[in-house]
């Protein structure tokens, strides 16, 4: 059984490997809020509208104060492409296995798919707002703008 993380509790750490094949972990950012975003697969159609919603409000992130970080199960390569092709301004990591994803609860309906889900973590790593919508794409780049800027 898997419990999923809650407002209010500490994020779970994790080191994992980026677009470029460096280790990033979660306690690197202690001090800053950042917007985690789990997301099912590079280049889909749904995947695609979503990071690039961010990518278009990142500098907004930014000037709140927030990192943006996409997860999928997606390999470094994959993300490298990826990242390239829409000239995406941020971090993607690569949960291989998706033990990160799983840790944190991410996981869609029965199980069967990765989730959609967006976590704001505050400087203190603590989980302070989560998204959860499989099919509202840009509504994970909304709503957590607005959890960020009130």
């Amino acid at each position: 059984m898997i419990m999923a993380v809650k407002v209010g509790e500490q994020a779970p750490d994790f080191t994992l490997q980026d677009q470029n094949g460096k280790e990033v972990s979660l306690k690197d950012f202690r001090g800053k809020s950042v917007v985690l975003y789990f997301y099912p697969k590079d280049d889909t159609p749904g995947c695609t509208a979503e990071s690039c919603a961010f990518r278009d409000q990142y500098e907004v992130f930014k000037s709140a104060g927030a990192e943006v970080i996409g997860i999928s199960g997606d390999s470094p390569e994959s993300h490298q492409k990826f990242s390239s092709k829409y000239q995406l301004p941020f971090t993607l990591l690569s949960d291989k296995g998706n033990k990160v994803r799983q840790s944190y609860g991410a996981t869609a309906a029965f199980g069967l798919f990765p989730g959609r889900v967006t976590y704001v973590i505050n400087g203190e790593g603590n989980v302070q707002y989560i998204f959860d919508s499989m099919l509202n794409f840009k509504g994970h780049v909304e709503e957590t703008l607005k959890q960020l800027q009130s």
